[in-house]
């Protein structure tokens, strides 16, 4: 029997981790303030190089573990592919923009009084941050995690694989394009070169190092070395990562929280909503009617509401700096992301019997109802 896949340590606790970093960054900021502004000081062409260093690292995990060769699997399947492609940008980010300003702008506003300076220069209302966080969020479909929650599903894992490839290739095109139109559309100014910027840097740059590394590596030490030597090592490296990262993000926005300490749940309430929007709308919604195998829907399901919060963190912090709200809220994302995700997983495991069956080898394109009442094993 092929011993079952589980969160690693640090996956299975990261929003422990995210906690703990919150408060070593407050407490970082309250006794060492000028530390984190010292580091942030490091720039070349207003890239921070130890925030640019860890994003790197946060990525790259990610992107070495993407197999583009099955990506000529496409053709066989091509149903699910397109109907993830449609979610993530045709339906998921107008829902994260129109709920962002729904609750953020409109039912929370209050809550959330004054302004910041972002790295642009411009001064926002601190509303505006946190939505174009949000947005961000929204317009960076998941290309890791996902990996691991396909597999718990006990889904279409190849599929999976996949679509995380195609994600990737997508956000190289249309994260910059889409991201300019939202965020102006709540009065942010968004210089196209620094957009521009931020792609190559945050999403080309790592997806390049990854394709290339892994192609060396298993032609010098095979796949079966690649996957039970490297990447078990590199894993914790992006976890770890984007932990450091965080810790001197907090150490900025410590008197954020500690003088609006209900700035995280507003935040986290507009991302939960629309995630299970999103769920119901893919998984129970649309994946049905297109009369998807359970092994196919939950991915769809699952990539669509899962977020590349690397990617949205990298691009708040380049576009409007690390202590900007608009960060703040990226790594809201990050911190609900584990114990959301596990939920649904769940959801879908408990439901896999309203779907039909795979279908036979040797007949595809087909499926069959699944028994009624009866849990497909």
């Amino acid at each position: 029997m092929e011993e079952e896949k589980k969160l690693s340590f640090f996956e299975k606790y990261l929003t422990l981790w995210i906690l703990l970093c919150i408060g070593v960054g407050i407490a970082l900021g309250r006794l060492a303030p000028g530390l984190a502004v010292a580091l942030d000081s490091f720039s070349v062409a207003q890239i921070s190089i130890p925030i640019a260093v860890c994003m790197f690292f946060m990525l790259y995990p990610i992107m070495v573990k993407l197999d583009f060769s099955q990506l000529v699997k496409v053709t066989k399947s091509p149903k699910p592919i397109l109907i993830s492609l449609g979610i993530n940008w045709l339906i998921k980010p107008f829902t994260k923009y129109f709920l962002a300003i729904l609750f953020l702008g409109v039912i929370f506003r209050p809550l959330l009084p004054g302004t910041e300076i972002v790295a642009s220069g411009q001064e926002v209302e601190l509303w505006q941050s946190y939505v174009s966080g949000a947005i961000l969020l929204g317009i960076a479909p998941c290309t890791a995690m996902v990996l691991m929650w396909s597999y718990l599903a006990k889904a279409n894992n190849e599929l999976t694989v996949v679509m995380s490839a195609i994600n990737s290739l997508s956000m190289l095109f249309l994260f910059a394009p889409m991201a300019a139109w939202l965020l102006g559309g709540v009065g942010m100014i968004i210089p196209w070169q620094t957009m521009l910027f931020s792609v190559l840097i945050y999403v080309a740059l790592p997806l390049a190092a990854g394709y290339v590394s892994r192609r060396l590596i298993i032609e010098k030490k095979g796949l079966d070395w690649f996957n039970e030597h490297f990447i078990q090592w590199l894993t914790p490296v992006s976890i770890l990562a984007l932990l450091v990262t965080l810790i001197l993000l907090f150490s900025f926005k410590g008197d954020v929280i500690i003088e609006n300490p209900l700035t995280i749940l507003w935040i986290s309430i507009v991302l939960i909503v629309q995630i299970f929007i999103i769920f119901i709308l893919s998984y129970f919604g649309i994946s049905r009617w297109f009369k998807l195998p359970y092994e196919d829907a939950a991915p769809v399901g699952l990539i669509g509401t899962s977020n590349h919060f690397e990617v949205a963190f990298a691009t708040a912090a380049l576009l409007f700096g690390i202590g900007s709200g608009a960060a703040l809220a990226a790594v809201v994302g990050v911190l609900i992301e584990v114990p959301v995700m596990l939920l649904l997983v769940e959801i879908c495991k408990r439901t896999r019997h309203i779907f039909p069956e795979k279908a036979p080898a040797g007949v595809p394109g087909e499926t069959v109802p699944a028994p009624t009442g009866k849990m497909i094993e």
